[in-house]
């Protein structure tokens, strides 16, 4: 592999829409170490339209078999979260690299699962948290790690997304049951959450109330009314290292801007970005004290959804190409998973919980 890109298979490609077009499929294009080898569908005409669409080589529609593929190296896990355990076992059995999108699994337990299996093939696996891998938010996280505002005292963070509100169009009906652990707790907290414990530290202790404000959602063009079941707005109170305090509010069917503000004994500092699907999406700027140093170029000349995901699939290839583990993996996603059920018990019991393992470690520049 040394002297030829690393070759990819997509799982849940599809030339229409979705997270790998939209998303992967550009970040990917501007990375000459990766190629888009194989895309797997779960019929084989979406397949064979997704890899002309993609410029892969190989289409399958079956994505059992195209994890099997001796040809691929990396499996990009991109399909809704209940099909994540079959693939990633079954590209970890193949002894495949994976990189998978957040939400892990539907649950702890099978997040556990998949990060033991992991462990257990010794390849090389990445969980799709770009937010918090950002060249912003690493570079927020050095300058509090080398002292530019002092001692954190607290942090204040709106995070929103358009997703979760009145409306949803029919593919996102599934993220309105909690069931099918891809809701905004997950999704939209799990990057929030993710940012802010790369800045300020893990969270030692949680007060949450969760709300469903709107408990049914009009599914558009059909008129269908669905019943919603997962959280929709979520108010958490953090404990950190050193006793910095946080409030963060995670807003579902809006369309805000990030704020992120974090003040010190020396001087504060704010990540700043705006896209409806959520910062993790977003261009993010990083505002320092003066005379701090500034924030790293982003060359990708990428903007939007697939920005911030171009600068995850970088470091997870050199990290296989150099034997190095930089970029967050399974066991990192378990903690985060634990945070949040941490976060419902809080919210469900109207006390404070200290969360179990939930030190989420640092994304190191």
């Amino acid at each position: 592999m040394a002297d030829r890109p690393l070759r990819i298979g997509i799982a849940g490609a599809n030339a229409s829409r979705g997270w790998a077009r939209d998303a992967h499929v550009p970040a990917l294009r501007t990375l000459p170490g990766l190629s888009i080898h194989a895309a797997s569908a779960r019929t084989q005409e979406i397949a064979d339209q997704a890899a002309q669409a993609f410029g892969a080589t190989k289409a399958y529609g079956d994505t059992l078999e195209m994890v099997r593929d001796p040809e691929i190296d990396i499996v990009a896990v991109t399909v809704k979260v209940p099909e994540h355990r079959a693939i990633v076992i079954a590209a970890l059995e193949a002894g495949k690299h994976v990189y998978s999108e957040w939400p892990l699994a539907r649950d702890v337990e099978e997040a556990e699962e998949l990060a033991e299996a992991a462990h257990k093939a010794g390849t090389h696996v990445a969980i799709g948290l770009q937010g918090a891998n950002s060249l912003a938010v690493r570079h927020a996280a050095r300058l509090v790690r080398q002292g530019a505002i002092g001692r954190p005292l607290n942090l204040r963070v709106v995070s929103s997304t358009a997703g979760w509100g009145a409306i949803a169009p029919p593919h996102y009906a599934y993220l309105q049951d909690r069931r099918n652990g891809a809701t905004l707790a997950s999704i939209a907290g799990g990057h929030t959450l993710a940012m802010a414990a790369a800045v300020v530290g893990s969270f030692r202790e949680v007060g949450a109330c969760n709300s469903i404000l709107r408990n049914t959602v009009e599914i558009a063009g059909t008129g269908e009314i669905v019943e919603r079941t997962c959280t929709d707005h979520m108010l958490i109170q953090g404990r950190h290292p050193g006793g910095c305090v946080s409030s963060i509010e995670i807003v579902g069917g809006e369309d805000l801007p990030l704020r992120f503000e974090l003040r010190g004994t020396r001087g504060s500092l704010e990540i700043t970005g705006h896209h409806p699907g959520g910062y993790q999406c977003a261009a993010l700027t990083v505002v320092g004290p003066a005379g701090t140093d500034p924030q790293p170029a982003d060359s990708s000349g990428l903007e939007g959804n697939p920005r911030n995901v171009a600068e995850l699939w970088h470091r997870f290839e050199n990290d296989i190409r150099s034997g190095t583990r930089s970029v967050a993996d399974f066991a990192m996603a378990v903690k985060l998973h634990r945070l949040l059920d941490a976060i419902e018990v809080s919210s469900d019991e109207g006390r404070n919980v200290k969360p179990y393992d939930s030190d989420l470690g640092s994304w190191e520049a």
